[in-house]
């Protein structure tokens, strides 16, 4: 029998390096797109805030003062916000001042709303990633933390996420 030397083929140390690369690739690209994924949750959670505040803000212009708040607490025996916070205000908003209002953050969790000062000022908050309130610590203005709550009052950010997130 004889032997053919002329087919073509891929060797084992061809094909083992391709796979390599394509590991090295996958390596990079993995982190990346967690983090944007991250990124695009804290982004709808800023827009749906911003939302929710320019409804109480058209609220506060009829009625001049902001929505009343459920309660700035979580229930007992509950370590996680309800939808009994932003669900007190959805009645009142919804759907003169906004068609439908944003109940939960990019990770499920409920959004917070209390308004102080007998209704003169108002806030939003998202607790982030961990879902537990202060997260980050008790930090004022821009964080780089996932885990850090998101805070919106009286039609501005007062704790948000900037630049590269951990």
């Amino acid at each position: 029998m004889r032997i053919r030397r002329d087919k073509r083929g891929f060797t084992l140390i061809e094909l083992l390096i391709v796979v390599a690369i394509i590991g090295i690739i996958v390596a990079i690209a993995i982190p990346n797109l967690l983090n944007a994924i991250q990124r695009a949750k804290q982004k709808r959670t800023m827009a749906d805030m911003r939302s929710i505040g320019t409804a109480a803000e058209a609220y506060a212009v009829d009625t001049n003062r902001y929505p009343a708040a459920a309660g700035w607490a979580y229930p007992s025996g509950c370590s996680y916000p309800t939808d009994t916070f932003t669900s007190a205000i959805a009645g009142v908003l919804s759907p003169t001042y906004i068609r439908t209002i944003p109940l939960k953050d990019g990770w499920n969790s409920w959004f917070m709303y209390g308004s102080f000062n007998t209704n003169q000022d108002y806030v939003i908050a998202s607790n982030g990633k961990n879902g537990s309130p202060d997260g980050g610590g008790s930090v004022v203005g821009p964080t780089t933390d996932f885990n850090a709550d998101i805070v919106f009052s009286d039609g501005q950010f007062i704790q948000f996420p900037e630049g590269m997130q951990k």
